[in-house]
């Protein structure tokens, strides 16, 4: 289930459930650990006598943000209790506590009695064993604690601060559900202490006037001691709950917007998504640096393992976005932490937990009796390559004289050694990391971080470094035109095996991720190979429902939805794949009808995300509902790169061009409406768009 509207600070992350379930807290850091294990966490509300949990079909939910801030604005209605609940949610931008406030509304023109129920179901460290929880006198709220992480749950209200009401038990143990169920007669049984697999419900009382409303505001307080959640908790009631609230509101409406980014030229909902965007990518950012691929546990059911870690390539073009639209300190942090990560010979392995140490892997070490590099080379290149575009954009000559000997000597010097004869990279696996060979995208990525060397060492006064990294890169761009090329099929490659004889066994399915031949500088975006390639992927992957997008590659058999049809639905659609023919029809561009020709596919992304702005891995080519994880980063990183080399293109047309884009602009929208298809989606009769 689809997390849609995560909250966080970079050292706590907050996930919720389509049904405003909160199912996942991370900390200390995003990614690491897990402390609900992926379980529901409940909220309840008790009414005149009658008990209803928000995921009952009686209750109907928005789930959504303020504008342009990581503050929610949740709306629960149920007309059969005759009562609107409006939460907002947040994590304190600089102190690690999670803040619900509830405003509970009466529907029905008469006095009521109301109890809110919140259940936590904790296992701190991934684990329920040894936890421990107890009632506190002293800060009037239930801490659960084990090892050195500790929780503190309280609230306050206008008349009154702490909890009215708490119950303290056992979980999945003995046929024990679980304290929520406590709560199901409007009374808790205030245990004062339970340990071992335990779990918490705590309860609120208010009473509204007819036809009125009446709030509480609860947190969530998180440290590494008792001390620290006890003092964090008299900072929160010395400060006020919601004045903390309101700061963090103003603290991410600046640093969304803290960039002169004029996109007026954009429909309105394409803006609202670039702003969103950002925010999300941040909840799902460390403050040590790395960057998390997604934190929705639901996908450990698939495989026994999930998406919290820093994978070295989606860290990359995660800060190339972050690049794109200011956020220097971010990408600063990420480039830290790899040089941290990177092994002593000058390669990334497959994956990183947020702590910066080797994460579960499935690429092996040894294959067919031989050793082997588990490795996908793409992930170092691109490291790299992000790091000159991060130089380029800010000239931090300092920051990359720290980082030039791990992040430029040491993988450039290993890829000069990592080739075969023909001067292409020797074998690893590829992006998707399901095949090995010698792919497209790698080569092409390798061809980028060559010249970010060369540029870097030509810089650094070394120019017979900068020599040998510039002759490589031309001399891997022209084997990949000579052996990845295909005169007959007049496209690359997917991948190429390397035979005995000194040849390449090619794999001619068409693949999205062959978009790298111009994305990293291997070949010009005008090259006629480069047309092509764009041409053929987009004429074979496109998702031929009313859905639309791109797949990953023909026949993509990850979480899979038509096995048949083909033909017309090559694979699922996802987020980057479509977005990547955006980035195409940007670079290619010289004039303003060509350039608003990549807005569809930007209205296209905003139609496919959920309500709240969230967008998922990939959609269901028959119904766009978001499968694998939600939100995934690098969806929305490629979200942000496209509109930044949207509007960067279009300050580099003449100003008259431009004036006629605002003009076209206007008038396009108000042509078509809030939403129009990109080329070729169909229309589905019954089925809206």
């Amino acid at each position: 289930m689809a997390r849609d509207i995560p909250v966080g600070n970079g050292s706590l992350l907050v996930t919720f459930d389509s049904k405003y379930r909160v199912r996942d807290v991370y900390y200390p850091h995003v990614g690491r650990f897990n402390h609900t294990d992926g379980h529901i966490q409940r909220f309840g509300v008790w009414v005149d006598g009658r008990m209803s949990w928000i995921e009952e079909a009686t209750w109907t939910r928005e789930l959504r943000y303020r504008p342009d801030t990581l503050v929610t604005d949740v709306t629960l209605t149920n007309r059969e209790l005759g009562i609107e609940v409006r939460c907002s949610d947040c994590v304190d931008a600089t102190d690690p506590v999670f803040f619900r406030k509830a405003t509970v509304r009466d529907l029905f023109g008469r006095q009521r009695d109301v109890r809110l129920f919140y259940h936590w179901d904790m296992s701190i460290g991934g684990s329920p064993v040894g936890d421990t929880a107890n009632y506190d006198p002293i800060t009037s709220g239930v801490v659960m604690y084990k090892d050195d992480i500790y929780f503190l749950f309280s609230a306050c209200e206008s008349t009154k601060t702490g909890i009215d009401s708490w119950s303290i038990g056992t979980k999945r143990v003995g046929g024990a559900e679980g304290t929520w169920r406590d709560a199901e007669d409007g009374q808790l049984g205030r245990n004062a202490i339970s340990q071992g697999s335990v779990d918490c419900t705590v309860g609120f009382n208010l009473q509204l006037e007819p036809n009125g409303e009446a709030s509480v505001v609860s947190w969530l307080a998180c440290g590494k001691s008792y001390g620290d959640v006890k003092s964090l908790n008299r900072r929160i009631l010395e400060t006020g709950a919601d004045r903390m609230i309101d700061r963090t509101d103003s603290y991410w409406r600046l640093w969304c917007r803290k960039e002169p980014v004029d996109a007026k030229t954009l429909p309105p909902a394409c803006r609202d998504m670039f702003y969103r965007s950002q925010l999300v990518m941040r909840t799902q950012i460390d403050n040590g640096g790395a960057i998390i691929a997604a934190n929705d546990s639901d996908i450990t059911q698939f495989g026994g393992d999930h998406y919290s870690y820093c994978w070295p390539r989606d860290g990359a073009l995660v800060a190339h976005s972050l690049v794109a639209s200011g956020q220097n300190e971010l990408s600063r942090n990420f480039f830290r932490f790899a040089a941290r990560c990177i092994e002593e010979d000058g390669y990334f392995l497959h994956k990183y937990t947020p702590a910066g140490k080797l994460a579960s892997s499935w690429h092996p070490w040894m294959l067919e009796g031989q050793r082997i590099l588990p490795i996908q080379q793409d992930e170092t290149a691109l490291v790299l390559w992000a790091l000159r575009r991060h130089f380029d954009r800010f000239r931090d000559v300092e920051f990359a004289k720290s980082v030039y000997t791990q992040l430029v000597v040491k993988p450039a010097e290993w890829m000069l050694k990592y080739r075969d004869a023909n001067g292409l990279p020797l074998p690893s696996w590829d992006l998707w990391e399901e095949r090995r060979g010698i792919h497209t995208f790698t080569v092409a990525s390798v061809i980028g971080a060559f010249d970010a060397a060369a540029d870097f060492a030509a810089d650094f006064g070394e120019p017979d470094r900068a020599t040998r990294y510039r002759d490589a890169a031309i001399s891997m761009r022209a084997a990949m035109r000579k052996h990845l090329w295909s005169n007959e099929q007049k496209r690359f490659a997917r991948l190429a095996v390397s035979q005995s004889d000194g040849t390449y066994r090619l794999d001619m399915t068409a693949d999205s991720a062959n978009y790298a031949i111009w994305a990293f500088g291997a070949l010009d975006v005008h090259d006629e190979l480069v047309q092509h390639e764009m041409k053929a992927l987009r004429e074979r992957l496109w998702v031929k429902t009313h859905i639309g997008g791109c797949a990953r590659y023909e026949r993509d058999y990850y979480h899979q939805i038509e096995r048949e049809k083909t033909d017309l639905v090559p694979g699922n659609p996802w987020i980057i794949c479509t977005l990547w023919q955006a980035q195409y029809l940007i670079a290619r561009a010289k004039t303003v009808d060509e350039l608003s020709e990549a807005v569809p596919y930007l209205e296209w992304a905003v139609k496919r995300a959920a309500p709240s702005g969230v967008l998922a891995e990939q959609l269901n080519p028959y119904t766009a509902e978001p499968l694998s994880v939600s939100p995934l980063t690098w969806s929305h990183a490629t979200y942000v790169i496209v509109v930044m080399e949207y509007l960067a293109k279009l300050e580099r047309l003449p100003s008259s061009s431009r004036r006629m884009m605002d003009v076209a602009a206007n008038a396009a929208a108000e042509k078509r409406g809030p939403y129009h298809l990109p080329p070729d989606v169909i229309a589905v009769p019954g089925v809206p768009a």
